[in-house]
């Protein structure tokens, strides 16, 4: 069944059911994309019969071929899918809406300029578990994306991926234009008549941007929404160097702490880009910045979804990813040195070898781990031990 059958036969699906159905999924999907996907499926698959099986895991295909959220844009697609360009924007807001609003009202008690010590501890605890999670979110890709690389090169997969990891240790913002220059490359050697027609088009992701305003926050939550491939903790290192060491939004245990929060409260973990508005600009910030991050992710359902069996087999397409991917995934474990190096006090280093254990030994979820870091952080600030400035 095309794409356009599919449309038209539940074209008449309720509104209020699309804002049910994907609420409640933005209530309890904690987790991040794993979690997400199983409820889509649970829900539109399984239970509703919305979407056949092949259909849904061609959604999937496509969608991690796009950059940006992969399960948000999955999550837009499902609804778009039920009721057109209304119920993708009804089903996506209903989404991103419960973690966003729970993600705001943390960073108010968070970013306050005098937390209870017991909040100060809890940050200090989760945040030094983030490393731990970074280095698991990476490693969790690299099976399957090795596996695909054995079709081309895997030797091109570790010099992408390499690059990848040393650039967010130490290049920050210009990461972005190393995930792009990797997938120019493995697009050239793959396609090399059809890669000088792409090198046009593609934008240029470092470009200056203006210090004054709102605009550096509006270029960064862009970034962060249009300009990331991997998804999930890729968007760590593009946001660390310009909200702390450029803008200074927040000091180094403050985005550590916003990290954490994307990752314990529910719905997407770009998330985190609230936290970071609410630093530079309050609510209004917060507000500003999800709004801008996620645009890019219904502009590209809204104006492609019909083209997703296309683009699933479009050649060009995929040998970028094939670059860019691994790039990611490198980025992903290189974002862990920096998080690290925020690290001030001698017991974090002792919460973050733990966290460490917990994640990729015992396979303790991440949630269970940020919460039982958090609390050991509440005891150390209760217990009168020192806290991160």
């Amino acid at each position: 069944m095309s794409v356009t059958e599919a449309t038209q036969r539940v074209q008449r699906e309720s509104f209020w059911t699309i804002v049910r159905e994907w609420g409640r999924i933005g209530c309890v999907g904690f987790g991040g994309p794993p979690t997400h996907i199983s409820l889509l499926r649970d829900l539109c698959v399984r239970s509703r019969g919305w979407l056949d099986g092949d259909d849904f895991e061609d959604a999937i295909a496509a969608c991690n071929l796009l950059p940006g959220p992969a399960s948000t844009q999955l999550a837009i697609y499902c609804a778009w899918r039920l009721r057109g360009r209304l119920g993708a924007l009804a089903g996506g807001v209903s989404f991103i809406l419960p973690g966003l609003l729970v993600i705001i009202g943390l960073a108010a008690l968070f970013l306050e300029s005098s937390p209870p010590r017991w909040v100060l501890g809890a940050g200090a605890g989760a945040g030094a578990a983030v490393a731990a999670v970074a280095v698991h979110a990476g490693w969790s890709l690299v099976p399957g994306s090795w596996a695909r690389a054995a079709l081309r090169s895997r030797f091109r997969w570790l010099v992408y991926a390499t690059a990848g990891l040393a650039s967010a240790a130490t290049l920050g913002p210009w990461l972005v234009a190393v995930l792009l220059g990797c997938g120019l490359v493995e697009l050239a050697l793959q396609l090399p008549m059809r890669a000088a027609n792409a090198v046009g088009v593609v934008p240029i992701a470092s470009a200056a941007v203006a210090t004054g305003g709102l605009l550096p926050l509006v270029w960064v939550a862009f970034k962060i929404g249009a300009l990331s491939y991997g998804g999930g903790f890729v968007i760590i290192p593009l946001m660390q160097s310009d909200a702390v060491s450029h803008y200074h939004w927040m000091t180094a245990g403050q985005f550590l702490n916003a990290v954490a929060l994307g990752q314990i409260t529910p719905g997407p973990v770009v998330h985190t880009v609230a936290v970071v508005g609410y630093a530079a600009a309050g609510v209004g910030g917060a507000f500003l910045a999800a709004l801008i991050a996620f645009s890019p992710s219904f502009a590209l359902i809204l104006l492609g979804g019909r083209r997703f069996d296309l683009l699933r087999r479009d050649g060009r397409a995929r040998a970028f990813l094939d670059g860019a991917g691994p790039a990611a995934i490198g980025a992903i474990l290189g974002s862990a040195i920096p998080l690290s190096r925020a690290l001030q006090e001698g017991w974090q280093f002792g919460a973050l070898a733990v966290a460490a254990v917990l994640l990729l030994v015992l396979r303790l979820g991440v949630v269970q781990t940020l919460l039982l870091a958090g609390a050991a952080g509440i005891a150390v600030a209760l217990l009168g031990g020192p806290l991160p400035h």
